[in-house]
C-alpha cells in the first residue's frame, strides 16, 4: 500500500460497481447497463440529491445488523425493486464526483471532488453516504476486520484526475485467504494458458468449485508428474462454475482424484456453489489427500 502522504485510503466494499446520474434517478452498471428498475429505491432516493454524477458501489446490507451479503445484490435481477419479506436493504457506498449540473468535474484533483461529493450528500438520503477515508494505514487496516464487506482498500492520489478503467492510477489491495482443493482436471491449449479445475467435496461427492488462474512454471512443472488422465474425451464445465458468467462452457481433460493444492482466494466461502473469482494455485499438498478434506467451506 502507498505511504506517501499524497495518497489516501478508503474501503473497498465487496458490491456493484455503478454510477448515479440524481436529476434523472438513474443507476447504471459499469458496463452500462441500467439498472434503474431493479434498483429502482436507490434512483427514488437519488433525486433528493442535487443533480450531479457520481460514482459509487451497491451493497446490500443485511437487517439483521450481521454486515452486506454480495449474492442479495443478484436476487434483484430481472425485478423491479425491492423484494417484499427481503432481509437487506441497498445502500450505495460513494466515492467520487464526474459532474456537478453541467460542469465537468473529472479534470479537478480527487482531493476537491471529496469535499464536493461531501456537500453533495450533506442532508442526503441515509442509504446514499460517502466511503470513509483516511491516510492512517493503521486506522485503514482496522476496517478490514471491523466492517463486514470491506474485501480490501483502494488507495488515491490526493492530487489525482478522474479516470476511467486502467489509467484511474488508483491502487487496489485485497485481503487474501487460503485454503485447499483437489484437481479434478485440466484446461489450457498452451503451457502459458493452463490452468487447472478444481474441486471440494460436498454431500457426498465431489463437485467443481472453480478455474484455477493459470498456472506459473514452478506450479506446473511440479503438479504435471502427479497428475493421471481419467478418460480420453473432454469434458464441458459451465463458464458460471469457471467464475465467468455468461461465459461459455470450459472445455477440460478429466484427471483422477489424487492430488491435492493450495490455492489463494479473495473469499474464504463457496458463492453459488463456486469461487467467484479464479484461485491462485500456490502449491502442491503432497501431505493431504482428497479424502481429508472436510465438506463444505
Amino acid at each position: 500500500m502507498p505511504e506517501a502522504p499524497v495518497w489516501t485510503l478508503e474501503p473497498k466494499w465487496d458490491g456493484w460497481r455503478c454510477q448515479i446520474h440524481t436529476a434523472g434517478g438513474r443507476v447504471w452498471s459499469r458496463h452500462g447497463t441500467d439498472l434503474s428498475a431493479a434498483f429502482s429505491d436507490v434512483a427514488a432516493a437519488a433525486v433528493a440529491l442535487p443533480d450531479a454524477v457520481l460514482d459509487g458501489e451497491l451493497v446490500a446490507v443485511l437487517d439483521d445488523g450481521s454486515g452486506v451479503a454480495f449474492d442479495r445484490l443478484q436476487s434483484r435481477a430481472g425485478r423491479r425493486g425491492p423484494r417484499r419479506g427481503a432481509d437487506f436493504t441497498v445502500h450505495v457506498a460513494l466515492f467520487d464526483v464526474l459532474a456537478v449540473g453541467d460542469t465537468d468535474w473529472r479534470p479537478r484533483p480527487y482531493a476537491e471532488r471529496r469535499i464536493e461529493l461531501l456537500r453533495l450528500l450533506e442532508d442526503g438520503p441515509a442509504t446514499l453516504r460517502a466511503v470513509p477515508t483516511t491516510q492512517d494505514h493503521g486506522q485503514a487496516l482496522k476496517w478490514i476486520g471491523a466492517l463486514a464487506g470491506v474485501e480490501g482498500l483502494v488507495g488515491k492520489r490526493t492530487d489525482g484526475l478522474y479516470a476511467a478503467g486502467l489509467a484511474s492510477g488508483w491502487v487496489k489491495w485485497r485481503e487474501r485467504h487460503t485454503t485447499e482443493a483437489v484437481v479434478i482436471g485440466v484446461t489450457g491449449t498452451t503451457p502459458a494458458a493452463q490452468a487447472l479445475v478444481l474441486g471440494r467435496p460436498t454431500g457426498g461427492r465431489m463437485r467443481p468449485v472453480g478455474v484455477s488462474l493459470p498456472l506459473t512454471q514452478p506450479v506446473r512443472l511440479a503438479v504435471a508428474p502427479l497428475l493421471h488422465a481419467a478418460g480420453e474425451e473432454l469434458r464441458e464445465l459451465s463458464g458460471t462454475v469457471g467464475g465467468l458468467p455468461g461465459a461459455a462452457p470450459v472445455r477440460f481433460w478429466p484427471v483422477k482424484l489424487e492430488v491435492v493444492v493450495e490455492i489463494e482466494v479473495d473469499h474464504e466461502r463457496l458463492e453459488f456453489g463456486r469461487y467467484r473469482h479464479r484461485p491462485r494455485v500456490r502449491r502442491v499438498r503432497g501431505d493431504l489427500t482428497p479424502e481429508t478434506l472436510e465438506e463444505g467451506h
